[in-house]
């Protein structure tokens, strides 16, 4: 029996001892196999990172050129029955041809712009069914816009407002079209642009778009002296609360300004 337990105990002090030197060779290892499997991992989260970066930078240009030539075309800087040229645009932004292609192709998409070939892009031309239905759209959803904008129209907003109103008085007086149409454009957005109704600011600047370049024409041949300043009576309301009256004053200056761009065929745009 001492003979069992003396050979159970050299066997057991083996086997212990030979654990301890597993013990002590496996740590070693396991330690270093991880060190050798992560090494490559920081250089690929970098590139990773980097090209989702470089994918981020992309997409917020094309967004920039995006609206640049939405502005553009909604104050009448790119003439109607004139070629844009997709390597003049570029130029002048400092960008490559593909942002400025891709930002046509979105504006075609929405009626703004034809593109014929990459060399044939021109603004349609307009007719009086178009022009119509243009406006229609305007009377119904720029007063709308208006009247839901009004309690969101805080007092720092309402000063840019009026600030926007007086420089459209300064550019009806100085009779300077490229200035009126900016400050035009601007009075309206900042008060449609407190609305919290993204899909109709987007419709609106759509249409703004279309009929932009042609009340930039019709401004350049016949001046701003005709035009009535439905502005102040807009501030006005907005300073009261009214919405009625808001309603009424933005419903006139696109009344307005169907009178004034009606007659096409005579015009010849």
């Amino acid at each position: 029996m001492a003979g069992i337990k003396s050979g159970a105990s050299a066997a057991k002090s083996q086997g212990q001892s030979g654990a301890g030197k597993t013990g002590a060779t496996k740590p070693a290892t396991a330690k270093a196999a991880p060190a050798k499997a992560r090494a490559p991992r920081a250089p690929k989260v970098a590139k990773v990172a980097a090209v989702v970066e470089e994918v981020e930078a992309t997409a917020s240009l094309r967004e920039q050129v995006y609206d640049d030539l939405r502005y553009r075309l909604i104050t009448g800087k790119i003439a109607p029955g004139v070629g844009i040229s997709t390597r003049g645009l570029a130029q002048q932004m400092g960008v490559s041809q593909m942002p400025v292609r891709d930002a046509l192709s979105r504006i075609a998409a929405e009626g703004a712009v034809d593109i014929r070939s990459k060399r044939a892009v021109m603004v349609p031309k307009m007719t009086l069914e178009r022009f119509d239905e243009i406006m229609r759209l305007r009377t119904l959803l720029e007063p709308m816009a208006a009247v839901a904008a009004l309690p969101h129209i805080d007092a720092d907003r309402l000063r840019d407002i009026r600030a926007a109103d007086e420089a459209t008085d300064a550019a009806l007086g100085e009779g300077d079209v490229n200035a009126y149409m900016e400050s035009n454009f601007r009075f309206h957005s900042l008060i449609y642009g407190a609305a919290p109704m993204p899909l109709a600011n987007r419709m609106i600047e759509s249409l703004w778009m279309q009929f932009g370049p042609f009340m930039r024409v019709v401004y350049g041949r016949y001046g701003t002296a005709a035009l009535v300043d439905h502005h102040q009576s807009a501030a006005k309301a907005i300073a009261k609360g009214d919405a009625e009256g808001l309603r009424e004053a933005i419903a006139g200056d696109i009344g307005d300004c169907a009178e004034l761009m009606q007659d096409w065929e005579r015009l010849n745009l």
